[in-house]
């Protein structure tokens, strides 16, 4: 009686232990690749990977990184996601010259197994401030630092790796080479490629709920598991270069809109180039006044066609456009800038085309009118009857009522001088050397 109780009790702890994936390893390691910087889209597929790998049983979960940072929400939840993990989690800097800087050198910290490639490097660390608006003071920014130099600090005893080193690189932004990172216990290893780290891991401890563990390399295959499509257009629109150029098309499409009304197609595009800038502007630090001042070109460009400026209010949006570019991205951080040439380039061809627009706007609107009931100003036509307080005529090959200040012989040529109430003409005698051949009722 007391062995089947013992039974009974001891069989959901062995379902827990033979189901859990942590436990029971399917012999893959899955190997994911960032080469960009850290922001929402890419901390969303780390985490979601990190989990499904716990889910299918895998042996581990290889973070190739080379990344200039990001941001520091993106990077926290990353960092969550492998200390939560059953399964240990390996990153490793790499291709050679790679970087894992700010954002990447905590997430490196972070990691069960540390390693980098020859002619890499880690750190600089320091916090910046990413956001739209004023910069925080100095009281602001010392608590940052503070909070995030406290952080690596806590990741780096937690994985047993050089301390003072990971507060070091957030007080001071100190970068250092593979080979200086192995030698100050910053990193576990270093090695050429994959195949080489998962040989020398072979045999390491890790720890998982006080437990220290033993990763068993041999015979495992890697599983590259890349971003679907979906993630791979948003995580390219947190370029800034690709978000400003997203947001100068926007601006085009819709201006081309409103100074060519039912085109629909320019609109449309411009709606959405607008919408997935604003998307990308989220993750960037933003300043308002950068955006203010080329609101204020696009505005000064449509002025131009309403307002006879010559051409004074489009210099001005040349130049605002210019300047909001410019001080469209408040950052220090290089990856977070908007590259010059990208800048001269768009403004450019954007201030080419909406002037070219323009002008075709103007031609347009100072041309006579050529169609309706306006457009008969100006035609020839002939003389039915006599033509004084009452008459009749044919122009434009159609018969009206018409009115002379003096007569009009039938049959002369007359010119339509006005166009009064109840579609009626007012006629002049024509110029026959000046005025064109006139239309006859017979022609009709």
């Amino acid at each position: 009686m007391k062995t089947t109780v013992r039974l009974i009790l001891t069989l959901p702890i062995l379902l827990l232990v033979f189901t859990d994936p942590g436990y029971g390893s399917n012999g893959t390691v899955r190997q994911l690749t960032i080469a960009s910087s850290i922001n929402p889209v890419t901390a969303a597929f780390i985490t979601q990977q990190i989990d499904s790998a716990n889910s299918s049983g895998d042996a581990a979960i290889l973070i190739r990184l080379d990344t200039p940072g990001g941001l520091d929400t993106a990077m926290r939840s990353i960092i969550q996601g492998q200390l939560n993990s059953r399964i240990p989690v390996i990153v490793y800097v790499a291709p050679q010259g790679a970087r894992a800087a700010s954002a990447g050198a905590l997430i490196t910290l972070a990691a069960d197994f540390a390693a980098m490639a020859p002619g890499t490097n880690i750190g600089a660390a320091h916090p910046v401030a990413i956001g739209p608006g004023n910069q925080p003071d100095n009281t602001m920014m010392e608590k940052v630092e503070n909070d995030a130099a406290a952080y690596a600090r806590s990741l780096a005893q937690k994985r047993g790796r050089n301390a003072d080193w990971a507060e070091k690189t957030v007080r001071e932004s100190v970068s250092i080479s593979a080979e200086e990172a192995l030698d100050l216990s910053v990193v576990d290893l270093i090695a050429d490629n994959e195949q080489s780290l998962l040989a020398q891991l072979n045999g390491f401890k890790y720890l998982r709920d006080g437990k220290a563990l033993t990763f068993a390399s041999g015979g495992l295959s890697l599983k590259t598991v890349d971003m679907h499509w979906r993630q791979k257009i948003l995580n390219a629109l947190s370029n800034p270069n690709i978000a400003y150029l997203l947001m100068m098309l926007g601006i085009i499409g819709i201006f081309f809109e409103i100074s060519q009304p039912g085109v629909v197609l320019p609109g449309a595009i411009g709606a959405i180039a607008i919408l997935l800038a604003l998307f990308a502007f989220s993750s960037l630090p933003v300043n308002y006044v950068g955006i203010l001042l080329i609101l204020l070109s696009f505005v000064l460009f449509i002025l131009e066609v309403k307002v006879v400026s010559y051409g004074m209010l489009s210099i001005g949006g040349v130049v605002a456009m210019a300047f909001g570019s410019l001080m469209l991205i408040d950052s220090s951080e290089p990856y977070l800038q908007i590259s010059r040439a990208v800048i001269a380039a768009t403004v450019a061809v954007s201030t080419g085309f909406i002037l070219l627009a323009t002008g075709m706007v103007v031609r347009t609107q100072s041309r006579p009118v050529t169609s309706g009931q306006e457009g008969l100003v100006g035609e020839i036509g002939e003389a039915l009857a006599p033509i004084h307080e009452q008459g009749k005529v044919f122009v434009h090959g159609e018969y009206w009522q018409a009115c002379s200040d003096h007569l009009i012989e039938a049959g002369s040529r007359i010119k339509v001088v006005e166009l009064m109430d109840g579609l009626k003409l007012k006629v002049a005698a024509a110029d026959s050397t000046q005025d064109r051949h006139p239309e006859t009722a017979e022609e009709a």
